[in-house]
Parts: structure tokens; sequence; C-alpha cells
């Protein structure tokens, strides 16, 4: 296998330069072709996403991995028009052994932004078929790429690697989880209309909660993130009649007073006969006034309380990622004892190919000479030595030549192969050929050795 991963992530190049080496999804069948016909690949896979562009090929025969993987990489900056030298300054690329075990890496989520993240396993499959279904993945990758699935697969199965939230807004969700048995049955009050809280309606959403009402300043974004995840959108004005019905709230506002006081809880506490609420409160400075913690019923975290969750779950999955590591040196190694298993599966058949063509070639020589009349045993004896001096000329011509350059280490190793008994120590031959009874020479076959070795 002469494998090749190589590209830039978050961990080499900032987002300005990821951005302008991603490649949009439309681009991604003929970029792959370009690719394969432009550089010394037989099979590529391109993987592009917010975090990372990277390429996976395996090298075309005869070529070496180091150049291949330079014309890729120049590849890349001609194909997004950008200046080699900057490419070149942030890109990386890794061989063999290192860049299968890099694949799995990527493929486990061990390798992204945060760690253990468990979108990337999709996105990799699906530029697997994409470079499928566009013809550059051949027998190599074919087999490659579902036993690096299979190994991430069971990293995620075997370790806990993702089962801790490290995020903010995943970590308010899984605390909601906690707090209430049945998320489905739970109303959702969230506060602000910004990133995290466009990722905490995801989240819900993901969770099962059925109802959920987004609050903010302006209600033209309310309502324009209301619309992806089919929620109600509404003013501040409007939070202390939502609070009643609601069990979650989560705030993320920029708001540099408090929205939500204690008055309000109380009176929608005792609306809901002290039907207990979590609050979340993400935003610095807070949303919610600390009183409210004080009230019964009332279960209120602070960003600094979901941190110090957070710090903890990474600590976790740093612990998990050692046990991950273990698992993928095992799965590499196994995988690459089997490609080489099978490349000499696929010697053997050449080299009994060969010998059955030059057995059927001399059998028919045979045949005709024997129609022609000749005497039985010549022509047996003939053929004997002839299909003796072809089988026998190309491992006799490397034995000569490894006598020659004062190869003793191949000698040893012919005799083993050829099954000439115990390879003994090496000989002083000065440069000079063994013997030729050194070589043993089957009987009937001895002239026309001799002639092939001198």
């Amino acid at each position: 296998m002469n494998f090749i991963a190589l590209g830039i992530s978050h961990r080499s190049a900032a987002v300005e330069m990821r951005e302008r080496v991603a490649f949009a999804p439309e681009q991604m069948a003929e970029a792959l072709l370009d690719a394969r016909e432009a550089c010394a690949v037989d099979e590529v896979v391109i993987l592009s996403t917010c975090n990372r562009t990277e390429l996976y090929a395996i090298v075309t025969e005869g070529q070496a991995s180091g150049p291949a993987a330079t014309q890729l990489i120049n590849w890349l900056a001609n194909y997004h028009h950008l200046s080699g030298e900057d490419i070149h300054r942030c890109a990386y690329h890794y061989d063999n052994a290192v860049g299968l075990r890099h694949l799995v890496e990527v493929a486990s989520g061990l390798d992204s932004m945060v760690l253990g993240e468990p979108q990337i396993f999709g996105q990799l499959k699906s530029a697997f078929a994409v470079a499928a279904e566009a013809g550059t993945v051949g027998s190599q990758l074919g087999r490659l790429f579902p036993r690096v699935f299979s190994l991430a697969k069971r990293v995620r199965t075997d370790t806990a690697i993702g089962e801790n939230p490290v995020s903010v807004a995943y970590a308010a969700v899984d605390l909601a989880g906690h707090i209430f048995s049945n998320l489905t049955q739970c109303n959702a009050l969230l506060v602000g209309a910004g990133e995290t809280v466009e990722l905490v309606a995801r989240h819900l959403v993901e969770a099962g909660v059925q109802r959920i009402v987004i609050a903010n300043r302006t209600l033209g974004r309310a309502r324009e993130l209301a619309q992806k995840f089919g929620a109600e959108a509404v003013l501040l004005s409007e939070i202390p009649a939502q609070l009643v019905h609601a069990d979650i709230v989560i705030t993320s506002t920029a708001s540099q007073l408090p929205i939500l006081g204690k008055g309000a809880v109380e009176q929608a506490l005792k609306v809901r006969k002290h039907r207990p609420f979590l609050m979340v409160d993400i935003a610095v400075p807070r949303d919610i006034e600390a009183q409210v913690g004080e009230l019964r019923d009332v279960y209120l975290y602070s960003v600094d309380d979901l941190r110090e969750i957070v710090d903890e779950n990474l600590r976790s999955r740093h612990s998990e990622a050692r046990k991950a590591d273990v698992i993928i040196d095992e799965g590499v190694r196994v995988y690459l004892d089997e490609a080489r298993s099978l490349a000499v599966v696929d010697d053997v058949k050449a080299y009994r190919s060969m010998a059955e063509r030059l057995c059927e070639s001399e059998l028919n020589r045979a045949l005709r000479a024997l129609d022609r009349g000749e005497a039985p045993e010549q022509v047996m004896a003939r053929m004997a030595n002839a299909l003796t001096n072809k089988l026998i000329h190309a491992p006799t011509t490397a034995i000569k030549q490894a006598s020659l350059d004062g190869r003793h280490d191949r000698l040893e190793y012919a005799r083993q192969l050829l099954g000439l008994g115990e390879a003994g120590p090496a000989r002083e031959t000065s440069g000079n050929p063994p013997d030729i009874d050194e070589l043993e020479v089957p009987p009937g076959a001895t002239d026309t050795a001799r002639r092939t070795l001198q």
C-alpha cells in the first residue's frame, strides 16, 4: 500500500485560509477527477468541512509518496487560485501507517476541534460515497475506508469519547435531561436569538422537546430563528406570561441588566402550583437575578456552573482518548498485516501463473516433437531441461548478482526461499559467486543449470 493523507485543518491554518481551500458540494466530482488526472495518484477522496480540507490518495505504483504529496498540495493551491507557498506553509502530509492512523483519528473525532464530536464521521462517509460515485475510488481505498469506518465505530462503542457534553449549549440541554425524566413532555423558553441560543434550540429539538418559545428584543430575528425549529417567537415583554408554561428556561443575551427577576419567577411559580423550573443563565453579564436561585422549586445554573461541567467532561474525554489510541494502534496494525498478506497472495498467484505458462509452452513443444516422430526419451529429457532452465533463470541470475555485490544476507534468504537447507553463516566469497554444487541443481538439469550459472 502506498497511501497518503494530506491537507490543512484548524490545527495548521486560520479560518481565513480554511475558507479559501474549501470545496463546494457541486465542485466535488469535478475536483476529484481533476486531482487524479493532474497528480501521480490512482485513487483519491476529498473531505471538505469548516475545520479541514483533506485528500486521501493511493499513489501510482512506481511513484514516491513525497513528490506525489507535493503535487497534490500544488494542485490544491492551483485549483483555488492560491499561492503554493501559502498552502505549503500550513499543509501537512502523512504516509502509509501514519496516514492511516490519522484518517482513523479524523473519523473517530479524535482530531476534531471539539474532541470526540460525532459529525465528522458522517461527513467522511459522505465524502467517500461522493468519490465512489465519481469513480475515483478503486480496490485499495474501497477496502481501506470501510475498515476505517469500522474502527471509528469501535472507538465510539468501546470508549466514552463522545458521551459527555463539551459545549455550553449541549451541557445545558444535557442538564435538563438529568432533571426531567421525559423531555418530550417539557416546554422550553429561550431568551435571546444568537448563535448559542440557536445551538440550544437544535439540541432541544434533537432531545425531543415539542414546544419551544424564543423571546428576543426584536421580533424579526426571533421569528427567523423560530422558523428553523418550528418554534414560537415573542418579544421580551411577553416573558412573564410565557414563564407560566415553561419548564426549561435558558437565557443568552447581550443585555447589561438582568431580564428576569425574582418577582416575576415567584408569580409564575404560584400560577404553576410550584411545578419546578430549570433555569440556565449562559449570559455574561447575567440575565437572571442571582436571588432567583433562592426560590424553592427553581434550579438555577450559571455559565460558570456549566463551564465546570464542560471542563470535567473534557478531562474525561481526554482520558477516553488514550483508550482509543490502543484500539486504533491495534486496528491499523491488523489492517496493514492483512494488506501485506494480500500482496503476497497476488505475488504467489503471479509466480504460479508464470510457471504454468512456461510448463504449457514446453509441453506443447514436446507434443509437437512427438507428432513428428522423435524418440519419446529425447523429447522428455529436452522438455525437462528446457523447463528447468527457464524456471531457475531469474533466481539464479539474482543469486549471482547478490554474490557479486557481497550481499550475503540475500544469499542466505535465497537458500531458505529455494529450499536449499538451513541458512548457514555468510561465506567469505570476496565477491565471487557460490560454487555450483552449493545450489543443489536437480539431477537431469545439471548441464543446463551449469551453463546458466557460469
